[in-house]
């Protein structure tokens, strides 16, 4: 099969290898019919996340159709089509039974193109696949269900819920890349009286100006903070949502949230951040850091089938599986592109 394989950071290509096969009872193989690139993609390829090693196969997210189970998987049959989860569940450990499947203690969690061969290629191995598999209802946009794999998840459960978003909130949004604009959908489920997008590219604020946005801040002069504090009388937002993963991101995060509210760190750090503590100490707010548990998975399938959440909006460019390498180029240069999530399909 043809898979993107990291060969380390700055290095990838698409190569020839084996297909998949079952190691054991609980697994299944699942020949991917659309998949894409995440943001955490290009953080690993600068070699931000050292437990992907040379020779992983890429990706965390997909649709596609099984084509063989274990013989301990009862959930899902060869022939379904089924949304894969960027995290992979046991569904018996105490955390698993906690809802913290990130932190599954029999070898699941965040696996998918990190510990283990991911989505990035035509077939994939889903350990636990009764827990990590979701059938899909028939005559879904499979398409728009690829953004249930994890940004929508994670966008919601990272951010929103994390930042105890509640009706009549001020929110800032600090990153309009696809994570940031998949908080601001879900966002609007808790009726928030405003929503500020801040990033340094005009196209993704004009989007997530479609997307509901209340006000958009270009920080390309550095001046987010201050542009910030006048939209809010200088009073700060109740929630500062940090949705990209870079120090500077989380410094205006800092800046901007008002006494008693919260910060919701969504990005992937490959560096450490100040805490200001010595500023924050005395202002009562709740700083919370979270890997997407995917909970919430069922909730927005329902969302979306019912057309309450339009995920497809994300979608901006399409290419086969074998034209990845233009994909990643497409995706890493998003500004000049105008991308936003990119689709892959093998079929």
């Amino acid at each position: 099969m043809q898979a993107l394989v990291y060969h380390g950071p700055g290095i990838k290509a698409l190569e020839e290898r084996p297909d998949p096969i079952l190691k054991d009872a609980t697994d299944a193989i699942v020949r991917i019919t659309k998949t894409t690139i995440c943001g955490t993609d290009l953080h690993i390829m600068k070699g931000d996340v050292p437990t992907v090693t040379a020779g992983r196969i890429l990706g965390h997210e997909g649709v596609g159709i099984v084509e063989q189970v274990g013989g301990s998987v009862s959930n899902v049959a060869i022939g379904d089509h089924v949304l894969i989860s960027c995290i992979s569940s046991c569904g018996r450990c105490s955390n698993c039974k906690a809802g913290m499947y990130s932190h599954c203690e029999n070898g699941g969690g965040w696996i998918l193109g990190n510990l283990i061969d991911g989505t990035q290629a035509e077939l994939v191995r889903i350990p636990f696949a009764d827990h990590s598999l979701y059938p899909i209802p028939s005559g879904t946009d499979e398409e728009a269900l690829v953004m249930l794999s994890d940004i929508l998840p994670t966008g919601f459960e990272c951010g929103v819920l994390s930042g105890a978003i509640r009706p009549g909130d001020s929110v800032a949004i600090v990153g309009g890349g696809p994570i940031g604009l998949a908080t601001l959908l879900t966002a609007r489920f808790y009726s928030p009286a405003e929503v500020i997008v801040v990033d340094v590219d005009d196209n993704r604020l004009e989007v997530a100006k479609t997307f509901g946005a209340t006000w958009v801040v270009n920080n390309s002069d550095g001046q987010a903070v201050e542009r910030v504090m006048a939209l809010t009388g200088n009073r700060g937002v109740d929630v500062a949502i940090e949705a990209i993963g870079q120090a500077a991101a989380f410094d205006i995060c800092q800046a901007i949230v008002t006494a008693g509210g919260h910060i919701a760190n969504i990005g992937v750090h490959g560096k450490p951040v100040q805490l200001n503590l010595d500023k924050l100490w005395s202002h009562n707010i709740t700083l919370t850091t979270r890997l997407v548990d995917t909970v919430s998975t069922r909730m927005l399938m329902k969302s979306v089938v019912a057309g309450k959440l339009q995920p497809a909006r994300l979608i901006t460019h399409r290419f086969a599986l074998t034209e990845v390498m233009k994909a990643y180029d497409t995706f890493g240069q998003a500004k000049e592109e105008r991308a936003l999530k990119v689709i892959l399909t093998n079929e």
